[in-house]
């Protein structure tokens, strides 16, 4: 389980296709204390450190991602040098900042603009729509691993603010127009609609 506050950006060193795709991720984490079996949250998609290590160009650890994981999310994009918000998995007792997030990515959401409010970035996505009903006002998402705290909602469209310490702190301050992100929903919204669609097919019969 994750809390969508990012702690690293890592940078991807190389991509090696074969049974699953093996990306090489540099980081500023002290990996002598990942553990080889360890989750860590890339871009939002929970994946297993399968190798580590310490170079002359600094810390890294390699993940494997199946082709269920390429399919649903931005990792069949992601190249050497792509820049990926990273987040160690909690432990117990560790402080829950953001919202429970846990890094099963359910599609991905399309960047429509990123426009300047003062100092921070207003960011409108389009989500997919078996996804949207799930967005609210208020609530919370998890864009490229990261919490955060819907503005406004209009169709299947929604909005988020970026304030200068998101922006410096996570890859989010980069976004362009047309450019895709990892979506998880909020789990409690997730199980609030599967709740009254039971409840309406109680009701049916």
């Amino acid at each position: 389980m994750f809390t969508g506050i990012v702690t690293d950006i890592g940078t991807v060193r190389s991509v090696e296709a074969r049974g699953d795709t093996r990306f090489v991720i540099g980081c500023a984490y002290d990996t002598t204390r990942i553990a080889t079996g360890a989750s860590i949250a890339c871009a939002g998609c929970c994946l297993t450190v399968t190798d580590k290590g310490r170079d002359g160009t600094g810390d890294w650890f390699a993940v494997d991602a199946s082709a269920e994981t390429l399919s649903l999310t931005t990792a069949r994009h992601w190249r050497e040098g792509t820049r990926l918000n990273l987040e160690r998995a909690l432990k117990v007792g560790d402080e829950l900042g953001g919202h429970i997030v846990s890094g099963h990515v359910d599609g991905t959401a399309r960047t429509v603009s990123a426009t300047p409010e003062g100092d921070s970035l207003r960011l409108v996505f389009a989500a997919p729509d078996a996804l949207a009903k799930f967005i609210a006002p208020k609530g919370s998402v998890t864009l490229d691993g990261a919490s955060l705290t819907v503005n406004a909602v209009e169709g299947a469209q929604f909005g988020v603010n970026i304030i200068p310490h998101t922006q410096a702190e996570t890859t989010l301050g980069a976004l362009t127009p047309g450019t895709a992100v990892n979506l998880e929903i909020d789990v409690l919204a997730r199980y609030v609609a599967r709740l009254d669609e039971a409840r309406a097919e109680r009701q049916e019969s």
